[in-house]
């Protein structure tokens, strides 16, 4: 998984837009939309589709937002579209429809797949089945997941309960995202003298690495983190940015990072956040934010200090 490719032929921007997903024409939309309802057929079920998901006779609602981003994304253009989709209808529905991994799998089992996902918190359902999570920064919320052969399910309140305690369960969970391989790495240097590390992969998790932050940058650039801290950033699920921060080159990677993370996160399957954030000690503080079409950078007191300091001693 490449930070920056050659993106795949489409319609012209000027075309018309589809109504739900804005990045793909109104032509693109409706073939994915075609695409999505064959699929379904070909598996037995017919469904009715609307501009974000469709629903079949029994009131199931499949979204079609993280699809609709990874078709969208595929550098092969439209001609691999039916093949993603059809994959994913087909994962989809032997999740749904097979035996529930709760249900089948040995609490050792359970505990072995057992990891914190990091979320937007605008992604999740409107109910309590997920208050039990922490809020790591402003918009995100952790919480608990099981890594399966085909999906990732997340776990709601009332699913824990024959599992154990929240606490030791994240203990466990904490564990086994320490134990995933570094899937891959590339240090991405702007012209202006500014760089960063990008940590990426396939897995689910990555960007949920955030969470043992100290411990990753020590893994991969071989150095401990300062008092200082980090600049962060998890634009989408398969992405985590950092620069440590060590001198005053963290001015010119904070505008970097905050460039990188808002494109990142634009039309992303599992996007997270367009944010940079201030990684300290564990706690995450927000540093950017979208502002119309361009980028916002506001810092507190407590960074400003450390600006100053950090080009003072540069002096």
């Amino acid at each position: 998984m490449g930070l920056f490719r050659r993106g795949p032929k489409r319609d012209p921007r000027e075309a018309p837009r589809d109504g739900e997903f804005a990045f793909f024409s109104d032509r693109e939309g409706g073939f994915f939309r075609s695409q999505v309802r064959q699929a379904f057929a070909e598996q037995g079920l017919e469904v009715t589709v609307y501009a974000g998901v469709v629903a079949d006779s029994s009131g199931r609602q499949f979204g079609l937002g993280n699809l609709a981003a990874v078709c969208h994304r595929d550098r092969r253009g439209e001609r691999s579209w039916p093949a993603m989709i059809r994959d994913h209808v087909g994962k989809v529905l032997r999740t749904m429809d097979g035996p529930q991994p709760l249900e089948t799998l040995s609490e050792d089992e359970i505990r072995a797949r057992l990891y914190p996902r990091v979320v937007a918190e605008d992604t999740l359902p409107p109910s309590d089945s997920f208050r039990y999570g922490r809020s790591p920064a402003p918009g995100l919320r952790e919480v608990l997941a099981l890594d399966l052969p085909e999906a990732v399910q997340m776990l709601s309140e009332d699913s824990l309960l024959d599992l154990g305690e929240v606490p030791e369960l994240r203990i466990r969970a904490m564990n086994n995202l320490r134990a995933l391989p570094v899937e891959g790495h590339e240090t991405v240097r702007r012209g202006d003298g500014s760089a960063f590390e990008v940590v990426l992969g396939d897995s689910f998790f990555t960007a949920s690495r955030v969470l043992v932050l100290d411990e990753l940058v020590q893994r991969v650039v071989g150095t401990p983190l300062t008092a200082d801290g980090a600049l962060v950033a998890l634009p989408f699920r398969h992405q985590l940015a950092f620069h440590p921060i060590r001198d005053a080159q963290v001015i010119p990677a904070l505008q970097s990072m905050a460039q990188f993370a808002a494109s990142g996160h634009e039309d992303a399957a599992g996007a997270i956040s367009p944010n940079v954030f201030w990684w300290r000690r564990g706690t995450m503080t927000r540093l950017s934010e979208p502002d119309g079409d361009g980028l916002r950078v506001v810092v507190d007191v407590d960074f400003q200090d450390m600006l100053e300091r950090l080009v003072q001693d540069e002096a």
